[in-house]
């Protein structure tokens, strides 16, 4: 095994939240002979009690649960800024894995799944969430020799990724949130098809990107439009793709 995969790997605790006990059994029996520090719950109510009293850097949460639903789960975590979340679910159309990551989820795997897999999934998940805190922990020291663009107000430094509001706020995204600002930023003024936006986008958890270029454009519009800006920034083009709207300056 790589020495810092399994580094990370014994850093980390994972919380298996099933109502069928058989599979969070099988699924935390895998992840702890892998490294992993695996932790179970049968339904969201003991979930949340486990979270008050432990720390997870990671849930794998079942969707069809009696009760309340693993979907209603995800949201309360959102709320609460808990820790990322992928989603097993026996209904694995597209329109469920668009609903599981517009809710917030970092990833959504049908069941059954391949255990290998699943590992796989939690591994990269891991390591795009520290990239973002490596990130967080340098924006308030940014580079002195940072070149900035600025669009409608908001102050983005490519090299170092801090992105500043109209209001001078420090905006977190996500590694692909980022890359597809960088990508529109880039190419203002321009109708870009999604196909492009893939390419000019592209990074390390591209394949499940791909899959959810809509989502990551639909998230990244609901975190600029929180701001203090009342400009549109990304213009959907019917049949063509989408424009970045503003003009953007290298300051």
């Amino acid at each position: 095994m790589n020495t810092l995969l399994a580094t990370m790997d014994l850093a980390t605790k994972v919380l298996i939240v099933d109502d069928d006990q058989g599979i969070r059994t099988l699924v935390a029996s895998f992840l702890e002979k892998h490294g992993f520090e695996a932790d179970m719950a049968g339904n969201p109510v003991e979930m949340r009690t486990k979270l008050q009293n432990d720390k997870y850097d990671l849930i794998v949460l079942d969707v069809m649960m009696p009760g309340e639903d693993g979907l209603t789960a995800l949201r309360r975590l959102r709320q609460d800024g808990g820790p990322p979340v992928i989603m097993l679910s026996a209904v694995g159309t597209d329109i469920d894995k668009v609903v599981g990551l517009e809710m917030g989820a970092e990833d959504y795997m049908a069941k059954p799944c391949n255990p290998r897999e699943l590992l796989a999934r939690i591994r990269t998940v891991l390591r795009r969430n520290e990239a973002r805190a490596s990130d967080q922990r340098h924006v308030s020291k940014p580079e002195s020799n940072a070149v900035w663009l600025t669009f409608a107000g908001w102050k983005m430094d490519v090299m170092s990724r801090v992105l500043h509001d109209p209001s001078d706020n420090v905006l977190t995204l996500s590694d692909g949130e980022f890359r597809l600002l960088r990508a529109f930023v880039e190419h203002p003024r321009r109708v870009l098809t999604r196909d492009q936006l893939i390419d000019y986008a592209r990074g390390p958890d591209t394949e499940h990107y791909d899959r959810a270029i809509d989502v990551q454009i639909s998230r990244l519009r609901r975190k600029l439009s929180g701001s203090d800006s009342q400009t549109e920034l990304i213009r959907t083009v019917r049949s063509e793709g989408y424009m970045f709207v503003p003009a953007v300056r290298k300051s």
